[in-house]
């Protein structure tokens, strides 16, 4: 039987197709816009740029066989998701050309550590051979933050406030070339979320950020943090200081709660440079990295180079930003 677009059988297999995709776009689209406490539609907001290609991909087939209310439909649900995801393609699309710092810059890196599992050489090395100012880490055990230093990472990052945990990945460390001052733990998290001022020339503070991560923590508590974490940058953005937040953000651009935290005044770096979604998670399986949950976000500074790098024997890409600061 030849399945051509006046065919019967083929038209509504193509109906079928163009419905199947709208219903995942729509999946996606909630999934946006919605802060509930639900984890279907969390982990549904990881996804959205898969599903949304399944809708696309329904676009196409419904166009090809004339099912015009399908085509429209698709096409409506790719439109609202490229409005949300477009600017992130085009450099400073949220920024002001007069609301850009451009003074003295900082490298910072950020890096997961997988329970403490991750390869201090590789740690070590990349934090020399790129000239790194601060490092921001999450899941740091003792056992490897002595091995780092044991290998020279005190040298380079002299200033360091480290909350290493044993237990499983609720450490974090901030490592600096500059002093530090006002360390202080954030309260209201599981895994442990760290502060602290640099005396850079232009003092800033530096948040090293890992709420709970989602599908494992429970969805009300996962929210719970992100709202903590959006509270806390908000007081911290009442300062008005610079202020630089680096982490494993467990959430990505396309969740509601991410784009919360911007609220006040942040911006993502990947934003500011027009890079799009950057994917981190997971580097651990037979398939490249696929959800971006590692950000570097600023406020009263700005990003001028974004590289995603290898972090050896940990499941997570890590990031090396480099941050200007007004004069």
């Amino acid at each position: 039987m030849s399945f051509t677009r006046d065919n019967v059988p083929a038209r509504r297999v193509a109906q079928a197709v163009g419905l199947g995709g709208i219903a995942v776009g729509t999946v996606a689209v909630v999934s946006m816009f919605q802060s509930r406490p639900i984890n279907l539609l969390i982990a549904a907001a990881s996804f959205v740029p898969l599903l949304i290609a399944v809708t696309a991909a329904g676009l196409v087939v419904s166009l090809v066989f004339r099912r015009w209310m399908l085509v429209t439909a698709s096409a409506v649900l790719l439109a609202v998701v490229s409005a949300v995801v477009g600017p992130l393609y085009v450099a400073d699309g949220h920024v002001a050309d007069d609301e850009i710092p451009r003074g003295q810059t900082l490298r910072i890196m950020q890096a997961n550590l997988l329970f403490g599992q991750a390869d201090p050489g590789s740690v070590v090395a990349t934090v020399r051979e790129n000239d790194v100012d601060a490092l921001t880490v999450q899941e740091l055990t003792h056992p490897l933050a002595q091995a780092m230093n044991d290998l020279g990472l005190d040298d380079l990052l002299p200033y360091q406030y480290l909350v290493p945990d044993d237990a499983g990945g609720a450490g974090a460390g901030i490592y600096s070339r500059y002093p530090l001052a006002e360390m202080r733990e954030l309260n209201g998290f599981g895994p442990t979320n760290l502060a602290a001022r640099v005396d850079f020339p232009t003092s800033f503070d530096l948040v090293a950020v890992h709420p709970g991560p989602a599908y494992i923590t429970p969805p009300d508590v996962w929210t719970a943090e992100l709202d903590t974490l959006r509270v806390a940058l908000e007081d911290l953005a009442a300062t008005g200081s610079p202020v630089v937040v680096s982490g494993d953000f467990n959430t990505t651009y396309l969740h509601r709660q991410f784009r919360d935290l911007l609220d006040a005044g942040y911006s993502d770096a990947a934003d500011q440079l027009g890079t799009g979604i950057i994917p981190t998670y997971p580097t651990d399986k037979g398939f490249p990295a696929v959800i971006g949950i590692d950000h570097v976000l600023t406020r009263g500074a700005h990003a001028q180079s974004l590289q995603r790098i290898t972090v050896e024997g940990s499941d997570h890409h890590g990031l090396i930003v480099d941050v200007s600061f007004p004069s």
